[in-house]
């Protein structure tokens, strides 16, 4: 299981990290340790990515990935981190052993950085904040 935080700019631009271990970016988040919750993971991962205590907010979508490339079925769930104003930006520091960088990315520049999963995921992340609402995905496809 694994869980993850959605984080914008003011001007809705999505924030990305990148790995030093994968070739793809992705949302800051991370594996779901033994004894803690998705959401306690999403808090622990964006202090240990980004060194910012920002608290997660309601449920965006829960993604049900299927096996595949050697790695078992899995659960991915998105939480709103809210709006970074320039302040809190000027905070990031990333950990160099675990990230190259991150960056802010519209839409044409996030479906570059990539996975087409993660790309479906957070589009539908994006609109499940604008409606108000949490998405039930399978494969980044919402479902419900």
């Amino acid at each position: 299981m694994g869980a993850g935080l959605l984080l914008t700019d003011p001007d809705e631009r999505v924030l990305l990290v990148e790995p030093v271990y994968k070739a793809e970016w992705e949302l800051p988040g991370g594996c779901v340790e033994a004894d803690e919750s998705p959401y306690q993971a999403a808090l622990r991962e964006c202090r240990e990515e980004l060194s910012l205590e920002v608290t997660p907010g309601r449920l965006l979508v829960v993604d049900w990935v299927p096996a595949r490339d050697g790695r078992t079925e899995g659960i991915m769930v998105v939480y709103d981190g809210g709006t970074l104003h320039p302040d809190a930006q000027e905070r990031i520091v990333v950990p160099p052993g675990e990230l190259k960088g991150w960056a802010w990315s519209d839409p044409p520049q996030a479906r570059q950085r990539l996975r087409p999963l993660l790309a479906r995921r957070i589009t539908q992340a994006l609109h499940a904040r604008a409606d108000g609402v949490s998405y039930y995905l399978e494969d980044g496809v919402r479902v419900a």
